[in-house]
């Protein structure tokens, strides 16, 4: 796995990189909303990073140096467990900030990320990100109201999921996948492998490999290789729907 460390592969021309962010029209898009003043500025402290697919570019226990916004592509967010495992803690896309956990309270990352497929990256190191909120409150408000949502969905989720069974924790990672990726010729338009299923769902390969299976004859899904596609949205909620279904996005 190739990794990239932000102070790396950034264009030589800053100028003709950080552009107005015109890919989304996202309301709650930070850098589209404040791009006057996140981007139009003549620094090496901000760039675009370009990921190919399986590229790491946050590592676990790294120094943290600064924040990535997705400009374009999916990110899997990870961290290590016991015994070396892989949890993933999400799976991002355009407009999603990463490594913001680790802003201005910790010096290491305790998450890693990947590019599940070629993703475009704004970095902006800790020491402009820290000068931009110090001289515009707005921004700093709507920074402060992100991370109290952020709070609010890791302490539902955290309480949801420790009462949820292997099945249920299953079918709320479909259903997850679903609501935020959306389908793609009546599949979930995020190919995962059943062990990133498992990763995420705190299973093992071999257990989602099981409920897939009793999924399928129950004809709630559908499968073709890596490809998962729902049959039965509305079935799969009423499963889990005393756990409160929509708690992340």
């Amino acid at each position: 796995m190739s990794t990239i460390h932000p102070y790396t592969n950034r264009s030589k021309d800053l100028r003709n990189q950080i552009d107005a962010c015109n890919l989304c029209e996202g309301e709650n898009c930070l850098v589209r909303k404040y791009s006057d003043v996140l981007l139009n500025n003549d620094t090496d402290q901000n760039t675009v990073l370009k990921c190919k697919k399986g590229q790491q570019f946050i590592i676990e226990g790294a120094p943290v140096n600064g924040l990535f916004f997705i400009k374009k592509g999916t990110v899997k967010v990870f961290r290590t467990g016991i015994n070396g495992r892989e949890q993933i803690v999400r799976f991002a896309k355009d407009c999603e900030i990463i490594g913001h956990r680790g802003f201005g309270t910790q010096e290491y990352y305790s998450i890693g990320a990947i590019a599940l497929q070629d993703t475009e990256l704004y970095y902006f190191s800790k020491e402009y990100l820290q000068k931009i909120l110090l001289e515009n409150p707005s921004i700093t408000y709507d920074m402060m109201l992100f991370y109290a949502n952020e709070l609010n969905r890791s302490e539902n989720k955290v309480k949801s999921i420790s009462q949820m069974t292997v099945r249920e924790r299953v079918i709320d990672t479909l259903l997850y996948i679903y609501r935020k990726f959306g389908n793609l010729r009546g599949f979930l338009n995020l190919p995962l492998s059943r062990k990133e299923y498992a990763d995420y769902a705190g299973t093992t390969e071999e257990q989602v490999i099981r409920i897939f299976s009793t999924l399928k004859k129950e004809g709630l899904i559908t499968a073709k290789g890596k490809k998962i596609g729902i049959n039965n949205v509305q079935n799969l909620k009423n499963e889990i729907s005393e756990h409160n279904y929509f708690l992340d996005t």
